[in-house]
């Protein structure tokens, strides 16, 4: 090519497309089914189409620093050992830390004790070394501040080089009890420790309007941004009715959102709330500022069988907050549902965050997603009904008055239980618990196992992951003296029973039942005859609607004549009645509620 010449652009290679054009491939593909069946419908009731065309003038959402910090999760009972972990995670690539008290929005199952704990908990870190410090703290947060101000009284420390956000949060740690606060004494005295706090040179982030209660209680993404800038809201008027000025006021406010595996709608999420707050501080007339925002893997996705794909679910997770404009994260450790995580499982939540800043350079640029027309219209519309839910929760009397009524965690609740029935029929599906389970697998370490539940109040919004229906199952069955198992009545040749029965040892085995397998059998008689032999008290009978047709009936009735539960793989059709009259007991497909049949199954 001559010096003169210039390559084409590598772009003017194809074709452009057009959207009529995209359109038809896709009805050839769905061979007939409409194009309705692309769109996703969330659980705020908007749609998410399957194509967007590139959006322009769009505002975006910058974040104050162009990488966010690397907070590694400080929650051992125990000071000494907390400091020890938390010395380790610092020289390994943390360059920030999140303090968990017992009672605080963040403590799932474990947390720091109480404030006699901070000190030791601390002991030689260097706060003033440009570490991000995040304190979870209970509501009752008057002796944290007292140990707050001691430490950095003792270590004689200039309060302008220290990066703390405190935390204050008497409406979301309160309500995450079950207890509702009194806002006439608890607002007035949240200003009264926000002053303390700023007299001593403490002027940002000492109060947290965190969201992520919305969400561990199995709350929509536009519940958990309305409910956190309620909380902002709600603190900004105590501050402000305090004689705080209102610019230093919102300085003094810091967000927290839980971010989960549904990758682009935790990046919309994140990138709406700065845009919620935006719009806050202009009608408080205020110029709009970036706000800070910490992020955390959240506790509802957590699972305790097959851990190990709690690692991919915080890499998106990590992926999505870091994208969508978070200051500071923190990854829950993969064995966090199971106990209190150890070493190895905490440098595994480091490195998460390292990989993606580090080598894949995710924080180098600000608000990346801008102008990406799915990612604009769904920030848009949880802009749009999280404005609305704040609206509705504004007309109430506020926060804390919407609380006592109940409604709040009414709206929560009915959201929560939608969901779980998605669970339970698999159209919210959870890989490795609900979804190729391994029945087989090797337990993982840790330093405490999980403590039991407590009993909370009535009113809390209380935390829970989607995945225990399916780990009580597996509990129950692994409790039995011998662990149940079904045999696979596979009918055919394999090219005709491999589906279904691919489908049946998954559908039974995230209840802990044990699949066992076989290379088919070619009538019904050697079907049954495997069938007793195997010992099964449960036989699921699989093979291709052809295959039913011609020998399905008999081999049901072979296999009932043996005795025990027999199901089908498959829907019945209209050929229900003459299934259950040949013995079929129950039917598995797509779409079955399977919490339902697998408790059935245990139980016959």
């Amino acid at each position: 090519m001559a010096a003169t010449e210039q390559a084409a652009p590598f772009i003017d290679t194809f074709a452009p497309g057009a959207d009529e054009q995209w359109r038809q491939r896709v009805e050839v593909a769905l061979k007939g089914a409409p194009l309705q069946k692309l769109v996703a419908r969330t659980y705020d009731g908007f749609d998410i189409q399957p194509l967007y065309a590139r959006a322009t003038g769009k505002p975006r959402a910058f974040r104050a620093e162009r990488e966010w910090a690397v907070s590694a999760r400080v929650d051992h009972p125990e000071a000494d050992a907390a400091n020890a972990l938390a010395l380790t995670d610092l020289e390994n690539g943390a360059n920030g830390l999140h303090l968990a008290f017992v009672g605080s929005v963040g403590a799932y199952g474990f947390g720091l004790p109480d404030a006699a704990a901070l000190a030791p908990a601390l002991a030689n870190v260097h706060l003033d070394a440009g570490l991000r410090l995040v304190l979870d703290l209970p509501a009752e947060a008057d002796a944290f501040i007292a140990a707050w101000l001691d430490l950095v009284a003792a270590r004689n420390y200039d309060p302008a080089k220290i990066d703390v956000s405190f935390g204050l949060d008497p409406i979301g740690a309160s309500i995450v009890q079950g207890e509702v606060v009194d806002w006439e004494v608890a607002g007035p005295k949240l200003a009264q420790q926000a002053a303390l706090l700023a007299s001593k040179g403490f002027t940002s982030d000492l109060v947290a309007a965190d969201g992520r209660v919305v969400h561990a209680a199995g709350g929509s993404p536009a519940q958990e941004l309305a409910f956190a800038v309620a909380s902002g809201v709600a603190y900004l008027r105590a501050l402000e009715a305090a004689g705080v000025d209102l610019d230093d006021a919102r300085k003094m406010i810091e967000f927290r959102l839980a971010a989960d595996a549904d990758e682009f709608l935790t990046l919309a999420k994140f990138r709406a709330l700065r845009r919620l707050w935006a719009g806050i501080e202009s009608a408080c007339g205020l110029e709009a500022a970036p706000l800070r925002l910490h992020g955390e893997t959240a506790w509802r996705m957590m699972t305790r069988r097959d851990p190990w794909v709690n690692l991919l679910r915080s890499t998106v997770a990590v992926f999505s907050a870091g994208l969508g404009g978070a200051n500071s994260i923190c990854v829950l450790p993969f064995t966090q549902a199971l106990g209190l995580p150890d070493a190895f499982a905490r440098r595994l939540a480091r490195n998460t965050q390292a990989v993606l800043l580090e080598e894949s350079n995710l924080g180098k640029v600000a608000d990346p997603a801008a102008g990406s027309g799915g990612v604009e219209a769904l920030t848009d519309a949880l802009v749009e009904r999280g404005y609305a839910l704040f609206q509705e929760i504004e007309q109430a009397g506020g926060l804390a008055r919407v609380l006592e009524s109940g409604v709040f965690q009414a709206e929560v609740a009915k959201i929560a239980i939608e969901r779980l029935k998605n669970v339970a029929r698999r159209k919210e599906p959870l890989t490795g618990a609900s979804e190729f389970p391994d029945i087989h697998e090797k337990p993982v370490s840790v330093l405490k196992p999980a403590p039991a539940a407590v009993a909370l109040g009535a009113k809390a919004l209380a935390p829970h992951r989607l995945s225990e229906p399916f780990e009580t199952l597996r509990d129950r069955a692994e409790a039995a003296e011998q662990r149940p198992a079904i045999f696979l009545a596979n009918l055919g040749p394999v090219a005709a029973f491999t589906s279904r029965a691919t489908f049946a040892k998954n559908f039974f085995e995230a209840g802990g039942i044990e699949a066992l397998g076989n290379d088919g059998f070619a009538d019904a008689t050697a079907l049954a005859e495997a069938y007793q032999a195997s010992g099964a008290k449960l036989a699921v009978l699989c093979s291709s609607d052809a295959v039913y047709a011609e020998q399905g009936l008999d081999a049901a009735k072979a296999l009932a004549s043996v005795g025990g539960r027999i199901y089908l793989a498959g829907r019945p059709g209209e050929m229900e009645a003459q299934w259950r009259e040949a013995g079929v007991a129950d039917f598995i497909h797509v779409g079955g509620d399977l919490l339902t049949q697998l408790s059935e199954a245990l139980s016959a």
